[in-house]
């Protein structure tokens, strides 16, 4: 009888979990703002869920408040990513009235880059506003376990120059849009969010969510990894303790305390993200789904989602609203 091969994680995966799910970011409609502000402005920036935004002045200072966060002030070489879309405001004083976003007049370049021109005479800020959605599983689930604003102060070190560099590039890209140029944004901007995470995680801000902190983990940060590259296998607890070298109950005391979650929940729940993804995003059927995510029959994957996530599966595929922690 020929074994069956045990499902195994990429090397990368393996050796440094954090780097396989910074791989995993892509993002797709990116849309770059040139901002031009003079005097005494404020902008309301609408809430926009499942998207990134970060703002970054090359000239003159502003003020960023998001809901919930105390405000930032913000100078060149500093940048700020709104992680999860939320509506928040820019400002050279916060405590002026706002005008909505969607109402000021802006000047269209291309598809993907505009620019914004408002204020009257007075002391001048540049700043060049990035907006764009995510779509791997991976690295929405990584996006939901930043805070609110990252906030990063380290353009100016070495590292930072590979932002910066990005940034003109993103610029240029966005303002020519040549053929191909959608894409080549899209990519600049993956790379920009990439390395700017980088450096935030690098300075030691990147633990405070305990999925941050188990992908930091040598041992549950690898059971992670093979959950989420081989979300159809059969996983036991002990089955995953054993691939970790470690004993059932060691796993499961540790995998709980660090993910706050037990294995099988979050297998769960990973298979839920997956399939919810598959549902959305490609024209698949509910069965081809449920073999993806493990499950052994259309009705036992439809009872589970169902449980989980609210809808029946069906009504997932053509566009029926789902609980906000599943949105991505």
């Amino acid at each position: 009888m020929i074994a069956t091969p045990q499902p195994r994680a990429s090397l990368e995966a393996v050796q440094n979990p954090v780097s396989s799910a910074l791989h995993h970011l892509r993002l797709s409609s990116a849309l770059c703002c040139l901002s031009e502000l003079r005097g005494e402005w404020s902008i309301e920036m609408p809430t926009e869920p499942g998207t990134l935004m970060f703002h970054i002045a090359t000239s003159g200072s502003y003020w960023l408040e998001v809901e919930g966060v105390t405000p930032h002030e913000l100078r060149p070489d500093q940048l700020a990513l709104v992680s999860h879309g939320e509506g928040h405001v820019i400002a050279s004083d916060l405590s002026l009235p706002s005008e909505e976003l969607f109402a000021l007049p802006v000047e269209r370049v291309s598809e993907r880059y505009e620019i914004l021109r408002y204020g009257a005479e007075g002391e001048r800020t540049t700043l060049i506003c990035g907006f764009a959605r995510v779509e791997n599983p991976i690295a929405a689930r990584l996006v939901a376990s930043l805070p609110p604003l990252v906030h990063i102060d380290a353009l100016a070190t070495p590292q930072g120059a590979w932002l910066q560099q990005t940034l003109r590039l993103m610029t240029h890209e966005a303002s020519v849009m040549q053929p191909g140029g959608e894409t080549v944004v899209a990519r600049l901007a993956d790379v920009l969010v990439i390395q700017a995470l980088r450096l935030w995680m690098q300075g030691g801000e990147g633990l405070g969510s305990p999925w941050l902190r188990a992908l930091h983990d040598p041992q549950i940060g690898q059971a992670l990894a093979l959950i989420h590259e081989h979300p159809g296998h059969p996983w036991s607890v002990g089955e995953l303790a054993e691939r970790v070298a470690m004993s059932r109950s060691s796993f499961s005391a540790r995998f709980s305390d660090v993910v706050e979650q037990t294995p099988m929940q979050y297998l769960t729940e990973w298979r839920m993200t997956i399939a919810l993804s598959m549902l959305t995003g490609e024209e698949v059927s509910v069965a081809e789904v449920a073999e993806a995510c493990g499950y052994g029959s259309e009705a036992a994957f439809s009872r589970a989602f169902k449980r989980e996530v609210g809808v029946p599966p069906g009504a997932a595929a053509r566009g029926a609203e789902v609980p906000a922690r599943w949105a991505t």
